[in-house]
């Protein structure tokens, strides 16, 4: 028998990543105009920790699918439609670990170390370089851009397959829209 739903650990996950991925995103436009002042430099931290914290969850979210698995795709949906979705998720999951991954290089590399939680300095992944500061900040900007357009399409689709195609995929997350 094939599984048909995402179990809570995997939608816990799902759920908690998405509200410190837009906390990320939401600290970063705040910040970004922001003076330089102790506001800000507490704004972040506090980027910094969602995103580290994001890159734990993802490596567990992974390792959890690849111990319990994902529901089968829906028989009904288009195989283009099954292919766009497996390539949309891949692309998720990997820009899950480049954004939080090149903010570390861009802040090692400008000498700015991830003290996480205020409790625990991670270690520096590259040298204080200037050069590099610049390549990993307009790689995570541009990351910034591209996870932010998947994650529009990602729940565009899952609104477009509830509201129109009235199927059950989003009732896969969102256990209280399963028909009883």
């Amino acid at each position: 028998m094939s599984k048909t739903q995402y179990d809570s650990v995997q939608i816990l996950l799902h759920w908690l990543m998405a509200l410190l991925i837009c906390a990320a995103f939401g600290l970063a436009w705040t910040m970004e105009d922001m003076p330089l002042s102790p506001a800000k430099f507490k704004m972040i931290s506090w980027h910094k920790w969602a995103g580290i914290t994001v890159l734990g969850l993802v490596a567990i979210r992974l390792i959890w699918l690849k111990i319990k698995g994902a529901p089968a795709a829906d028989p009904g949906l288009p195989a283009w439609q099954s292919r766009l979705s497996i390539g949309v998720h891949h692309l998720l999951y990997l820009l899950m670990f480049a954004m939080p991954i090149s903010g570390w290089l861009m802040s090692s590399a400008k000498g700015f170390p991830v003290v996480y939680l205020g409790l625990w300095k991670l270690p520096d992944l590259i040298a204080k370089n200037p050069e590099q500061a610049d390549f990993f900040g307009n790689s995570h900007g541009l990351f910034a851009t591209a996870l932010l357009i998947l994650i529009g399409l990602h729940a565009a689709a899952a609104l477009k397959h509830h509201f129109i195609d009235k199927d059950t995929i989003l009732a896969r997350m969102l256990p209280f829209l399963r028909k009883k």
